[in-house]
C-alpha cells in the first residue's frame, strides 16, 4: 500500500517538475522564471526524499539537503541582483 502511494506520489512530482521547466522557460518576466526556479528547487527536493523513501537508500536525503543549501543560496543571490543589478557590495 505505502509502496503504490511513493509511486503515485513520484508521478505527480515528475508531472509538477515538467509544469515548472515550462514556466522556467516561457515565464513572462524574469521574477516569474526566478519563481519558477524556487518552486524548481522544492519539487527535486521532495522528489528525491519520496524516491530515497521508496529505494530506502539515505543517501537521497544528503543530495536533498546539497540541493536546498544550494538553491537558497542561488534564489537570494538572483533576488538581489534583480532589486540591485550586482550581487556584491
Amino acid at each position: 500500500m505505502l509502496s503504490a502511494v511513493l509511486d503515485i506520489t513520484l508521478v505527480t512530482l515528475a508531472v509538477s517538475l515538467a509544469l515548472c521547466f515550462v514556466r522556467l522557460a516561457a515565464g513572462p518576466d524574469l521574477p516569474d522564471r526566478i519563481l519558477a526556479l524556487d518552486t524548481l528547487y522544492i519539487n527535486t527536493i521532495a522528489f528525491l526524499v519520496i524516491f530515497g523513501m521508496r529505494i530506502d537508500n539515505a543517501v537521497y536525503f544528503e543530495a536533498a539537503l546539497l540541493i536546498a543549501m544550494f538553491g537558497f543560496v542561488g534564489t537570494i543571490a538572483l533576488a538581489k541582483y534583480l532589486l540591485r543589478g550586482n550581487i556584491m557590495e
